[in-house]
């Protein structure tokens, strides 16, 4: 029989990246994300071609279990993608909230924006015009926005979502 310790475990494991990565300097991570949006744009013109007036609109892509979020534009001609600390955000129009995992499921196709938003997977405030652009360009596009990040990385990229899909088919509570 399982006590409640071994029960609760996933739901323990979600957070572990927030203390693993709160060392990691940001400054680190932004010419990486600004490559992989780069790449994305150049991959997949017609997401970003979608959004109209909505192009320069941010949004602040919230993963609740790491100690960053994320600002994204999403500008065909100057796209943007930016790591800021959870204490310091920038102004943004929109923000979208739920775990790492979550936002995986979500870019990767397969789970449904409005059902994770209706289950309270997904916080969204601020411009939900936008959001909804956002989303129906995510859900209208053949393929993976995560296998197309993960292409970017070549084979450890590979790997790293092969592990993170394992992860998350094994443990439903991991979100």
């Amino acid at each position: 029989m399982m006590n409640s310790a071994e029960n609760n475990f996933p739901a323990r494991l979600q957070y572990l990246p927030l203390s693993l990565l709160a060392p990691l300097p940001l400054f680190t991570l932004q010419p990486l994300l600004q490559r992989v949006i780069t790449h994305l744009s150049r991959r997949r013109p017609e997401l970003f071609a979608r959004f109209g007036a909505h192009t320069r609109k941010t949004f602040l892509i919230d993963p609740l279990n790491l100690p960053f979020v994320f600002l994204l534009r999403l500008d065909p001609r100057r796209p943007q993608l930016l790591a800021r600390r959870r204490e310091h955000p920038m102004a943004h129009d929109a923000r979208i909230a739920g775990t790492f995992l979550t936002f995986l499921d979500m870019v990767d196709g397969r789970l449904d924006g409005d059902a994770l938003f209706f289950n309270r997977d997904l916080v969204i405030e601020g411009d939900t015009e936008a959001v909804v652009c956002l989303r129906n360009a995510i859900d209208d596009m053949e393929g993976s926005v995560a296998d197309d990040v993960a292409d970017f990385f070549g084979l450890p990229g590979r790997a790293a979502l092969f592990v993170l899909r394992r992860i998350k088919r094994n443990s439903g509570e991991l979100r």
